[in-house]
């Protein structure tokens, strides 16, 4: 049975009500320093990961390979894109000159948060690797990070942050469903593999987080789907 995506899906709309309470009264400190820890916890989960290589090539070749389908398909561009035109979308149905300002800063902030919750390499790949293991560990390790950054930034957007927890909650069930799909056709060492490469990719977004280097996370997501056929192969034709 999958827990991982209501866990986390909860962790959101529960930290984005508490949040909308608390309004204001959060230290300015505490907002400001919260999200390097958050970056930090990423990067730990990376380092974990990324032990469990099997193939070294595999994990190396599937995240170059990866980037490099995703910067030509332009993933992380379509996402922002398709935010971008729901954002429009809000804006033509609402605010006057007046508010207008204020109102594009907090549909920019909140398609921050939506590319975040729901499109982040930590999510997918957790709603991916307990599907086909089981083990959500990845996606509580997630809420947990997810409760707070929900908290924090409902504190001046308000509860519409909590409304980002239903997409997330659909998107990661489905990647948990076709995923388990996949299962019966894995073997340890791509399983190994496959939660290298998604190591790779929490590193990545521990660094965007911490606003270290500025990764296209999104770019990289397609490293996932060949990390597992490239180790298949390399088990075949080197083993």
């Amino acid at each position: 049975m999958l827990i991982g995506p209501f866990i986390n899906a909860s962790a959101v709309l529960v930290g984005g009500v508490l949040g909308a309470l608390l309004s204001h009264r959060l230290p300015e400190r505490v907002r400001l320093s919260m999200p390097s820890v958050f970056g930090l916890c990423s990067l730990g989960i990376g380092i974990l990961l990324v032990i469990k290589c099997v193939n070294l090539p595999v994990m190396v070749l599937a995240t170059l390979l990866g980037t490099l389908i995703g910067e030509l398909c332009f993933v992380e561009k379509g996402i922002s894109s398709g935010i971008s035109g729901l954002r429009k979308l809000t804006q033509k149905k609402n605010a006057t000159a007046a508010s207008s300002s204020a109102h594009e800063s907090f549909i920019n902030s909140l398609v921050v948060l939506i590319i975040l919750f729901c499109a982040s390499g930590t999510g997918v790949f957790g709603a991916m690797h307990e599907g086909m293991t089981g083990d959500a560990s990845i996606l509580i390790a997630k809420s947990f990070l997810d409760f707070f950054t929900a908290l924090i930034f409902a504190t001046s957007l308000g509860i519409a942050v909590s409304a980002i927890s239903l997409p997330m909650l659909a998107i990661q069930l489905t990647l948990a469903s076709c995923a388990m799909l996949i299962l019966p056709l894995t073997t340890p060492a791509m399983m190994g593999d496959f939660s290298a490469v998604g190591g790779i990719l929490l590193l990545a977004t521990g660094l965007r987080i911490c606003g270290i280097k500025l990764f296209a996370v999104a770019n990289m997501l397609p490293a996932l789907l060949i990390a597992m056929p490239l180790s298949a192969l390399w088990t075949a034709l080197f083993t």
